[in-house]
């Protein structure tokens, strides 16, 4: 049996390491350029993502009503707001995109106009000249011949006279074509522009619709109080798992630590206490540490972290203090989330983003965007769930005085 495994490896091995490559392939980043090729190319990946979400909608519809599935559309509502997020921001990339076009071919027109204005001015000159000489331009310079030979020299002064009064003309017409061409390309590419607006403004109507059905699904459970005690047992199950995975990750960031102070001949750890800054622009906080009643009957009543409110969907989520990101995931109590470990048993978290800007292993400074707020997890409406660590043990960054100049809900 063994050998017969063996064997099988063997032969697949090639075909795994030429899959390998192909997807290696794939991820080569493609050239950006002010063209209607890039548009197209725009819209490619626009028809993508919206296939991506016809199937994420497809999982929707078929799940059941029960408390378990409930969450579960909860969280692939997550994916799919993610998605049309990804629609948005192509789509303003796309219109952005257009506007160059728009303002390249502006230019062109208007070099066209000043040429054909230049054209038709020199057009106008032969025709007064013309005028003005009673339109015998031609035979007077014929007629004023002395001689025979004089004639057949006059002959060929006369055919460039011709010559160059046609040139006059077919260039003009030539301008006047590019001029109209111009002018069509620049409407169409205008009509194409504020169809791309339309797009977005739909797609933003679409993002508003998903959120609110995110939003109501997890309303939903608050009329099932009685069968959400199982999904949340699973999610705080969930939530001690992450807690344990962050401790997990603690010790072993400090026992990498311990061998480096050693290598370096230093001894006993390094205290890391203080020097927060508010984790986003908002600076009101709807829920501290600690218990509490559950909100909308699905929130946990011993409150890990500090809830901060009124941040919407699109405000971004600062590093808190400096260091290595150690998770950067989804699941499904914390939905996107990230935590930062800061050294010596100091960690932060962030959850419930709509999307994160953060991998695994980055080195972060103070400041910098880990993410933008949302609702996805254990959530009922957009806010950032804030938790520290000091020592491995989870500290109330309000009561420490480490975030001040808040204000306070009432119902916190």
């Amino acid at each position: 049996m063994k050998q017969n495994c063996k064997r099988f490896f063997l032969r697949t091995l090639p075909l795994l390491v030429l899959a390998l490559c192909l997807i290696l392939a794939d991820l080569s980043p493609a050239a950006v350029a002010v063209t209607q090729a890039d548009i197209d190319a725009l819209k490619g990946d626009a028809k993508d993502l919206a296939q991506e979400k016809k199937d994420l909608q497809a999982q929707i519809d078929k799940l059941s009503s029960d408390i378990s599935s409930t969450m579960e559309r909860k969280r692939l509502l997550d994916g799919q707001i993610g998605l049309t997020e990804q629609e948005i921001s192509n789509k303003e990339e796309e219109i952005a995109t257009y506007e160059d076009l728009i303002a390249q071919t502006a230019a062109e027109l208007a070099d066209a106009e000043a040429k054909e204005a230049a054209q038709y001015e020199l057009f106008c000159k032969r025709v007064r000249a013309m005028e003005e000489q009673g339109k015998v331009e031609y035979w007077s310079v014929l007629f004023r011949a002395s001689s025979f030979s004089d004639l057949l020299g006059r002959l060929d002064v006369v055919n460039e006279i011709m010559e160059y009064d046609q040139r006059v003309i077919e260039d003009l017409k030539t301008l006047q074509a590019v001029t109209a061409e111009k002018k069509a390309e620049l409407e169409g590419q205008k009509n194409a522009s504020e169809e791309a607006k339309a797009d977005l403004e739909a797609k933003k109507r679409d993002l508003d619709s998903q959120r609110d059905a995110a939003n109501a699904l997890v309303a939903k459970l608050r009329a099932q109080q009685q069968e959400q005690e199982d999904a949340l047992d699973d999610l705080s199950e969930e939530e001690e798992a992450v807690q344990a995975r962050i401790k997990a990750l603690i010790k072993k960031m400090e026992e990498e630590e311990a061998a480096r102070r050693a290598a370096a001949g230093q001894s006993g750890p390094t205290s890391n206490p203080g020097g927060y800054i508010w984790p986003t622009s908002s600076r009101y906080i709807t829920s501290t540490v600690g218990g509490r009643a559950s909100p909308g009957g699905i929130g946990s009543t011993n409150h890990k972290g500090t809830d901060i409110g009124r941040v919407g969907y699109n405000s971004s989520i600062y590093a808190a203090k400096s260091g290595q990101v150690i998770i950067s995931e989804y699941s499904k109590s914390y939905g996107h989330y990230v935590v930062v470990y800061h050294g010596a048993g100091n960690t932060t978290l962030y959850a419930h983003m709509s999307s994160r800007k953060v991998s695994v292993g980055q080195t972060v400074k103070q400041g910098d965007v880990l993410g933008i707020t949302g609702s996805t997890g254990n959530s009922t409406g957009p806010h950032l769930h804030f938790e520290v660590k000091e020592n491995n043990t989870i500290i109330n960054p309000i009561a420490k005085g480490y975030l001040t100049g808040y204000t306070l809900s009432s119902t916190a």
